[in-house]
């Protein structure tokens, strides 16, 4: 081998090894953020601890979740609008949510403004029963 060929073999194997530890530092925050966010999703708390704030919010027909969300960030209410769909996604008062305008307070967690939006909703049972 000549000199040549072993400073090219040698920048070669560091810019690889470079590239290697980007990757895998890159991989590994976007890992950490991940998870965060996914935890955020079960375990997010209250804007406020204690009494709070009272806040009135109007809900209006058609409800879209991410317009809901994006008014509960503006007012305070919740920290993360896209954290609130997902949330709506998964809980149990998914597609729920019902048109009006609710008291709520920044010591509630956003489970709970869903269940106090979503108070009225017909069960699915009653569904079922006026389709019949």
């Amino acid at each position: 081998m000549t000199i040549k060929g072993i400073i090219g073999s040698t920048v070669e194997l560091v810019i690889k090894i470079v590239v290697l530890v980007l990757f895998v530092s890159y991989l590994i925050k976007a890992s950490a953020a991940a998870y965060d966010y996914g935890y955020r999703i079960f375990t997010e708390a209250p804007v406020s601890l204690g009494e709070g704030r009272i806040i009135s919010v109007n809900v209006e027909d058609p409800v879209s979740v991410r317009a809901v969300g994006e008014m509960l960030e503006e007012r305070g209410l919740i920290r993360d609008a896209n954290l609130f769909v997902v949330q709506e996604l998964l809980s149990e008062n998914h597609g729920k949510i019902q048109p009006g305008i609710y008291d709520l307070s920044t010591a509630m967690t956003a489970e709970e403004m869903m269940a106090v939006m979503a108070e009225n909703a017909p069960d699915e049972e009653e569904t079922q029963e006026a389709g019949k």
